[in-house]
């Protein structure tokens, strides 16, 4: 290569600098199993002598700590970044813009917690130029060995405009490598080869790249000499501002087509980085992620709400049932209280009326038991009375049961006498009826005599002619074998005939079942529930559900859209559909609270409805029409627009469903146009006017936002618009239809041959009865001949039995003994009698003597028995008179002791009813009903105290002083009460309390969301009224620029800012307009041609190059595409815009020039040559050396402070 100067000499001048070596060493080292090795890679330092580079460094570590400190008070400091490996030592650069920072510690935290960057690399602007005329961080030499195409190369690029020129392949672009790779950037940005070592030329084993930089005066930090990572060498060009990655300011040969192919997006951020004011880019990282973090924070805030919203609303139902529940428990609580205040207060007035009660018994029983001591006395002479008396009357009673044995002894005696007169009269009777006796029964022998033979006659007399019995008995036998037979064949057939009628009904069954089928299939209603069963079962059968229990709700109850509501413009089936999504399309809307719960008890909550726990869609909302918001165009904005109208006028449906199809819904507010081509800018505006909302145009849903940020832009998101699935009537499921058909034909074949079979047995049933007729009626003739037998025997019996029982009858009346036997003996008895009744008559009137005289001793004992008795009666009346007072004090006694032992008994009752009752109350309750009888027990004290001392009571205030009966009244009221307060279920409460809870858990999370959300509204604001007229300002200058230089070539051009609500969505768009007959387009990576991106490419570049803050800047190739007007412009604007005197260092490689073009005498042209015939000692041919030894005495420039950047890495490769 020949270039225009050679650094041997420039080296050594620049002293006071850091140089920047990049080598790269490729080693081949073959092992005996040809495997290959593992890459290493490391970093070599030249090290120069340099003076005073201790001081330079103190004081640049000053100037850098009293810039970030004015950065802190302005409220910009560096936050952190991420780190992107390029090497295989770690070595790292950074791949964020810093972020500004201009919160307080909490909001530091906050931004820490939320994954903000916390370690960024400094940036800085372009820094005044040197008294050499250049920038710092400009490049004011390159030394290249074994790189690429170079053997070796040194030269020195100059302050401005550098255009490299040279054939193909002679190893221009290969700079724009070396530059790349020399200050640690990854080799990805080249858009060649991934590897570093890719760049060692080949059959060499190393290389290496030294860039020398304009450096900065009294920098803390150098490389030159000492040690230096990768990582630093990033630090370093990042403090220069140098941006190799950025394709705005470094865009070599293989990334030229990659700046149109920039998203609008990607191009905001790079133009960032690349010019205007240095926090754009860490305003707009702010920005991004506050608006990421606000929309989240704004989601989660909406989910939170509506979840609030729908817990208190369901709250809300149910709140008078909590609120009854409670006022509930509290009346059975203050119940509770009353009953043990009245078990105490009963307590209290029981041991009252207990301590008068025990006074009064102890005092009439002293009363009772003195007298009683004064009769004792006269009271013992009346008990020896009174013994006295009971002897006396145990001896008149012994006398007396004496005297009563003797005489029931007479009186047997007398009953025996009585007894035989009896039997002396009973013989005489029986002695006067002998004779008649007789006569009777000679009459009775003669009469059963003459019935003997009359039997005898009847028994003699022949019988009628009878079958043979064993003969009918055989043919008895052969009739039931018969019918045995018949009964068989009858039962079968019967069986068979059963069978075959249930067949019948079956097939007529199946048929029906199926011909009922066949018609739903044409039915519009059954095709949606089919569909809705193939859709969601758990749905369908809900539906089912309601159909059948409508009884159980005050209202109707609609079912879900899908059945309820018609399309009836079923063109617009798609439309209407698009305003429902799938849970929408499925809910149930009820007409009230009730009903609403109703159902959601039924199907949800319990497995009642459907035997098992769904979960379906359900709606109510308290009726407020204010709620619904206005359709958002009237009906001449709808026409002017072209809309057909909303989708509410093209379905039909209830009445009572239009609340929620509007409220829900909102489809009197979606706007719908078969027309694809209306105009959607003027709906937008339409639709932004009001706040936003959703049209369709065609087969676009268009929904229309509008920014809340800035100048508000209204913004439209748009997506393909579905087919119609549920609101069109699906067709007939042919396959289905068929074979229902076939399954109706089948049936009905089996039964017409089942009705067949039946009437072929009918046929033989009929057969069957006939013989089994004749069968009966042979049995009823042997039947008929049994009975005649049977009778004719029964005759012969009868007459055998009467004829022997008049036979024992004669014999006995035959064996009677004679007349006179039987009176001799009767007159025998007649003595017997008389000789007992003497005997009897002689011991009776011996005891008639005894009785006599025990009659005189019983009349004595009687007289001293009654003695006895006057006198102790006599003296029992004397004791009685003393005892009257005795008595009356006794029954006093005895009245105040009943008294005594029942208040007793009451007042452990009472006591323990209320020692039952205590436990029974909450603890709470307890210590209430504790306090009160503490209370009144005090009080009572002290009303005690107070009347012995003869002093006022205390006051009453805060006492329970109740009666029972007037607790017992509050009681019964609060009883009352208690009834007319429905029974609510507890788990209800429950669950209204746990969702409170959970309420509360939102609302609290709710209000820290909030506060985020205003944090984050905060600091968006502060970092965009910051960001955007920055941004603004840098796009007018570069639009500006951009638009001029389109005007020069005759074209047009703008630069336009992209707003969105969603800052990752904000974008630098490129309009360009290539022919007079075009609108101003897109530059994209597909709709311009080559050439055409090529030029907007280098007139964006040159646009933003006198904004940017890059110390140097490189293109390569751009202008390939290009024509020779369009080339030979941007050419000439090149040079005017980067050889100004403010202009930063500018590379332009290119293989090609054309005549005539603009130079200017800041520019330099480097040119690059390589071939086979190139002088081997350096310098020899330097063109530039020769012109300026002609020009000026000094052949170099030399820098009092320059930066010598070395990078080296070393590679093994197999």
């Amino acid at each position: 290569m020949d270039s225009d100067s050679e650094s041997g000499p420039a080296g050594p001048s620049r002293r006071n600098g850091v140089k920047v070596k990049a080598e790269v060493k490729v080693k081949a080292e073959r092992a005996a199993n040809g495997r290959a090795r593992s890459q290493r890679a490391r970093v070599d330092t030249d090290e120069e002598e340099d003076t005073g580079r201790g001081g330079r460094r103190s004081s640049r570590r000053q100037q850098e700590e009293s810039e970030e400190e004015e950065e802190d008070e302005e409220g910009g400091s560096p936050r952190g970044n991420k780190r992107q490996r390029v090497n295989g030592n770690g070595d790292a650069r950074s791949s964020r813009a810093p972020t500004e920072d201009a919160e307080g510690d909490e909001d530091e935290e906050e931004d820490e917690d939320d994954g903000a960057p916390t370690d960024v690399l400094p940036k800085t602007q372009t820094l005044p130029r040197d008294v050499d005329g250049f920038i710092p961080g400009s490049i004011v030499r390159i030394q290249l060995r074994n790189f690429v195409t170079y053997d070796y190369v040194e030269f020195c690029p100059g302050a401005h405009l550098n255009m490299i020129v040279g054939p193909n392949g002679t190893g221009k672009s290969s700079i724009a490598c070396a530059i790349a790779l020399g200050l640690n950037f990854p080799a990805k940005v080249l858009g060649r080869a991934s590897e570093i070592n890719a760049f060692v030329k080949n059959g060499t084993e190393s290389g290496y790249i030294e860039i020398e930089f304009e450096g900065i005066r009294k920098t803390s930090f150098t490389l030159n000499g000492q040690p230096a990572t990768g990582n630093e060498v990033s630090i370093k060009m990042a403090e220069l501002n140098v941006q190799v990655e950025n394709l705005c300011s470094f865009l070599p040969q293989d990334k030229v087509s990659a700046f149109a192919h920039m998203t609008p997006q990607q191009l905001l951020v790079e133009t960032q980085k690349a010019a205007g004011d240095p926090n754009l880019s860490s305003w707009f990282e702010t920005l991004k992620v506050e608006g990421k973090q606000l929309k989240e924070a704004l989601q989660k805030l909406k989910e939170d709400e509506d979840a609030a919203k729908q817990m208190e609303e369901r709250n809300a139902n149910i709140e008078k049932e909590v609120e009854r529940f409670k006022e509930r428990q509290k009346i059975e609580q203050e119940i509770a209280v009353l009953e043990l205040l009245v078990q105490l207060a009963q307590f209290r007035q029981v041991s009252q009326d207990f301590a008068v009660a025990k006074a009064e018994q102890r005092k009439a029983h002293g009363k009772m038991m003195g007298l009683k001591e004064r009769n004792a006395p006269a009271h013992a002479l009346e008990k020896e009375l009174e013994k006295a008396a009971k002897k006396a009357t145990e001896r008149r009673d012994n006398q007396k049961k004496s005297m009563k044995a003797k005489a029931e002894s007479l009186k047997k005696l007398q009953q025996k006498s009585d007894d035989l007169d009896s039997t002396s009269e009973e013989v005489i009777s029986q002695l006067e009826s002998l004779k008649k006796n007789e006569k009777d029964r000679i009459k009775n022998i003669k009469v059963k005599e003459s019935d003997l033979e009359k039997i005898q006659a009847e028994m003699d007399r022949p019988g009628p002619n009878l079958p043979d019995p064993a003969a009918l008995q055989e043919e008895q036998k052969q009739l039931n074998l018969e019918r045995n037979a018949l009964g068989q064949e009858r039962d079968e057939t019967h069986n068979q005939m059963r069978t075959a009628v249930q067949q019948k009904v079956d097939a007529k069954a199946e048929i029906d079942r199926a011909k009922e089928s066949l018609e739903k299939l044409d039915s519009t209603d059954s095709k949606k529930l089919y569909l809705l069963q193939k859709w969601d079962n758990d749905t369908y059968e809900s539906v089912m559900w309601l159909r059948r229990n409508k009884d159980k709700f005050k209202q109707e109850v609609f079912e879900p859209p899908i059945l309820s509501v018609t399309v009836s413009n079923l063109d617009y089936a798609a439309y209407v559909e698009a305003g429902f999504n799938a849970t929408q399309m499925k809910t149930f809307v009820a007409q009230s609270k009730e009903d609403l719960d109703t159902l959601n008890h039924h199907i949800n909550d319990t497995t009642k409805a459907l035997g098992r726990r769904v979960r379906v869609a359900t709606w109510w909302r308290p009726f407020n029409p204010d709620t619904v918001p206005p359709a958002p165009l009237s009906p001449e904005q709808m026409q002017d627009i072209g809309f057909d109208g909303y989708i509410n006028d093209y379905i039909t449906y209830d009445p009572g469903m239009e609340y929620y199809l509007k409220k829900e819904l909102s489809l009197h507010r979606i706007a719908v146009t078969r027309n694809p081509r209306i105009d959607v800018a003027k709906a937008m505006q339409a639709y932004g006017n009001v706040g936003g909302g959703t049209f369709v145009n065609g087969s676009t849903i268009n929904n229309v936002t509008r920014s809340r940020y800035g100048r508000k832009a209204v913004g439209n998101m748009t997506r393909d618009l579905g087919k119609a699935k549920n609101f069109v009537v699906p067709p007939v499921d042919t396959n289905r239809k068929r074979e229902l058909e076939e399954m109706i034909a089948q049936r009905q074949q089996e039964h017409d041959l089942a009705d067949e079979l039946k009437q072929e047995l009918q046929v033989k049933m009929n057969d069957i009865l006939v013989k089994d007729k004749d069968i009966r009626d042979r049995a009823d003739i042997i039947k008929a001949r049994k009975a005649e037998i049977a009778k004719e025997a029964q005759r012969v019996n009868h007459l055998k039995a009467r004829q022997t029982r008049l036979q024992n009858e004669l014999k006995a009346l035959l064996r009677k003994p004679p007349i006179d036997e039987e009176r001799a003996t009767l007159k025998q008895k007649l003595i017997r009698v008389a000789k007992e009744r003497i005997v009897l008559a002689k011991r009776y009137t011996t005891v008639a003597e005894v009785l006599y005289e025990e009659q005189v001793l019983c009349t004595k004992a009687g007289l001293e028995f009654i003695q006895s008795i006057a006198n102790h009666t006599a003296l029992k009346a004397l004791c009685a008179v003393k005892d009257d007072k005795y008595q009356a004090a006794q029954v006093a006694f005895n009245a105040a002791h009943t008294k005594y032992v029942a208040l007793k008994a009451r007042l452990n009752e009472v006591m323990e009813e209320a020692q039952k009752k205590m436990p029974l109350l909450p603890p709470e309750l307890q210590d209430k009903a504790q306090e009160v009888e503490d209370q009144r027990n005090q009080y009572d004290k002290e009303v005690k105290a107070a009347l012995k001392e003869g002093r006022p009571p205390p006051s009453a205030d805060g006492i329970e002083l109740r009666t029972t009966d007037e607790l017992m009244v509050e009681l019964d009221t609060q009883r009352t009460n208690l009834e007319m307060n429905i029974n609510t279920n507890p788990g209800v409460v429950e669950e209204y309390e746990k969702r409170q809870r959970d309420i509360e858990q939102l609302q609290r999370t709710i209000k820290s969301i909030q506060k985020k959300v205003a944090k984050h509204n905060q600091k968006i604001k502060m970092h965009k009224d910051k960001w955007f007229p920055a941004l603004q300002k840098l796009v007018d200058s570069i639009g500006k620029r951009f638009s001029a230089a389109f005007d020069r070539i005759g074209c047009a051009g703008e630069i336009r800012i992209k707003e969105d609500e969603d800052f990752e969505q904000w974008a630098i768009e490129i309009y360009v307009k290539f022919r007079d007959t075009e609108k101003l387009q897109l530059l994209t990576g597909q709709r311009q041609s080559g050439g055409e991106r090529s030029l907007t490419t280098i007139l964006y570049l040159m646009s933003l190059t006198e904004e940017a803050r890059a110390p140097f800047s490189l293109v390569d190739e751009i202008n390939q595409g290009m024509d020779q007007r369009a080339e030979r412009v941007v050419h000439n604007s090149m040079v005017d815009v980067t050889c100004k005197e403010d202009s930063a260092q500018y590379f332009l490689i290119t293989p090609k020039l054309l005549t005539d073009l603009n130079y200017h005498e800041r520019m330099k042209v480097l040119c690059v040559n390589n071939g086979e015939w190139l002088p081997e000692e350096r310098g020899l041919g330097n063109m530039m050396n020769m012109i300026e030894g002609l020009l000026s005495p000094v052949a170099h420039h030399t820098s009092t402070s320059s930066v010598f950047v070395v990078f080296q890495v070393a590679s093994q490769l197999p």
